[in-house]
């Protein structure tokens, strides 16, 4: 686990820098998470490994000011991104708090709605948190959380994994272990989220465009600084070996790209659940 926390806390910093492109690419993932959460105005709402701050800025535009948010990472780097850009935003009805997913620092029956996005792939104990989770929301309380759906299926993923593959030998990936597409097989979540003791668990593919103004070598740049897998495999490359994957990248995205806008279709899970 520590191992993962530096990890990320390297990844903070690169992530804070790229905020505004990522909002844009993964707002429709954003949106369909509030839809089938049933968040609305006044509510109050738990958000579980937002990282540099999303989903819960948008999430606290969708409350407004009778709601509330509380916006949790377990990396302080991140936690302190998310709270600058609400203080740019002028949002005031956020709160911020450094915790594992595992160890909630809140109250039984604090809040309305917890969620989180593209983060349980990555946390040590998913059930655990998912029973946190549930513990932390009030009776009858929602739980909604995404995930990438299946690698294959999602060029902004296999396209770049391809090109690593030819010039370095991948490790085999214990499915279960944390990482992006821990989750990606049908009903693996939902199992999360029924053992952790939810009830009405529905499990939905949710399909959307990946979009942002973004040229192919832009894409690689963000890509290649916000991974930590990425960040690790090219450190141990000579530069011109990292020019040449630069190039490949680019030639094999270039299709994604019509006028320099970025275009990736895409496909991740939606898992919803509810305390009894």
């Amino acid at each position: 686990m520590n191992d993962a926390l530096n990890t990320w806390r390297e990844n903070a910093q690169h992530w804070a820098q790229h905020s505004d492109t990522i909002h844009k690419m993964f707002l429709p993932l954003t949106q369909a998470l509030i839809e089938h959460a049933g968040i609305r105005e006044g509510q109050s709402v738990l958000d579980v490994a937002a990282g540099a701050g999303e989903p819960s800025l948008t999430i606290a535009e969708t409350v407004g000011s009778t709601g509330s948010v509380m916006c949790t990472d377990a990396v302080l780097g991140m936690v302190e991104a998310a709270q600058s850009e609400a203080e740019r935003r002028g949002l005031k009805n956020m709160e911020f708090r450094q915790c594992p997913a595992e160890a909630l620092p809140f109250a039984a029956n604090s809040f309305d709605v917890a969620v989180s996005r593209l983060g349980i792939m990555f946390f040590a104990d998913p059930v655990a948190a998912v029973r946190e989770m549930l513990r932390v929301v009030k009776p009858d309380g929602a739980l909604a959380l995404a995930v990438w759906g299946k690698s294959e299926i999602n060029p902004f993923c296999y396209l770049i994994t391809g090109v690593i593959d030819r010039h370095v030998k991948g490790a085999v990936v214990d499915p279960n272990a944390p990482n992006a597409f821990r989750f990606a097989e049908t009903g693996k979540l939902s199992g999360v989220l029924t053992e952790a003791g939810a009830i009405d668990v529905d499990e939905r593919v949710f399909s959307f465009n990946i979009e942002a103004p973004l040229s192919p070598l832009q894409f690689w740049a963000l890509r290649s600084q916000t991974s930590d897998t990425l960040r690790a495999k090219l450190a141990r490359l000579p530069a011109t070996q990292q020019t040449q994957i630069a190039s490949e990248v680019e030639q094999a995205v270039k299709d994604f790209f019509p006028d320099n806008q970025m275009k990736f279709p895409a496909q991740m899970i939606i898992a919803t659940g509810r305390k009894p």
